[in-house]
């Protein structure tokens, strides 16, 4: 892709691969086959699968994308500011490897963006195979407060947004990272995802990070796009587990008012890291489970 071309180029398409399995192949054709001018790049943090390597020579012919090899999984936040630094898309819009776009659904981002000067990030409502809504879609921050809240199933203010979700672009404090579209100028004045991050509430800690500069964060409720849940999570549930904990601990250290009582933040490490202990057995129960049925259906 041409630098010059950013003059006129709206999107740049980032997706971050892991081992992340077939529904990759399908999420770049997918996004190759809109017809909204735009570039898309595919970093690579060390897959073995092979698919990303096969999917560069599918599409060889096509110079709208392109692949960076990470010789390292970097984390997902690492990945997508190494992909941004090469874009010249005056947006850029980040996208999990198992979400599905469509012509209309990506020029109605854009045109959100584009009518809305104040929008640091727009997200959109992200689905499952059943056109369900994933609750991650428009929700607060999650405060300590708000977090036991939910938890605890008790009446007042939680994490999650209750009802259906909204019908049209309205503010929120944070979105699903599996979509996320974000001005160039604004991902760059921010310096991109928190490093510190290798898997999971990066994109909270985004969100959080564009309202604090006087941008607002902003749902799409009128785009509804298909999330099918890749396999990178599923072949490593206690290593994704483990980076989703500990994003958690870092969230809450670096936003939470409460994290300045030393008292209260050792409770919280300690339920943190306990909550991710007992999860891991019904982890591996449900790995072997899984490995044993692939196995006898062989």
């Amino acid at each position: 892709m041409n630098p010059d071309s950013s003059s006129v180029l709206p999107v740049s398409v980032i997706v971050v691969a892991a081992d992340s399995g077939p529904s990759l192949r399908d999420c770049v054709r997918r996004v190759l086959a809109c017809d909204v001018p735009l570039e898309m790049i595919l970093v690579d943090n060390a897959s073995s699968d092979g698919i990303p390597q096969a999917i560069a020579r599918a599409h060889e012919s096509d110079e709208r994308l392109r692949v960076i090899y990470n010789h390292a999984n970097l984390g997902f936040g690492p990945a997508v500011n190494r992909g941004a630094a090469q874009a010249h898309g005056k947006s850029l819009l980040v996208l999990n490897p198992d979400c599905l776009l469509d012509t209309g659904t990506l020029q109605q981002l854009v045109d959100h963006l584009a009518t809305h000067p104040r929008a640091g990030l727009i997200g959109a409502v992200v689905c499952d195979e059943n056109g369900v809504p994933d609750p991650a879609s428009h929700r607060r921050d999650p405060l300590l407060s708000r977090a036991l809240t939910t938890m605890l199933h008790r009446e007042g203010e939680g994490v999650n947004i209750e009802g259906p979700m909204p019908g049209s672009l309205v503010e929120a404090e944070a979105v699903s990272g599996a979509l996320m579209l974000v001005p160039r100028r604004v991902f760059e004045y921010l310096a991109g995802f928190d490093e510190d991050y290798f898997l999971h509430c990066e994109d909270l800690d985004l969100c959080r990070r564009v309202r604090d500069a006087g941008y607002r964060v902003m749902l799409a409720g009128d785009v509804r796009v298909l999330h099918g849940k890749g396999s990178s999570s599923r072949h490593r549930p206690v290593f994704v587990s483990r980076h989703k904990h500990r994003g958690m601990w870092r969230w809450f250290r670096k936003f939470d008012p409460d994290a300045r009582k030393p008292w209260l933040s050792a409770l919280v490490w300690l339920g943190i890291w306990s909550h991710f202990l007992l999860q891991i057995p019904g982890q591996l129960w449900r790995l072997a489970r899984r490995r044993l049925t692939r196995g006898s259906g062989a």
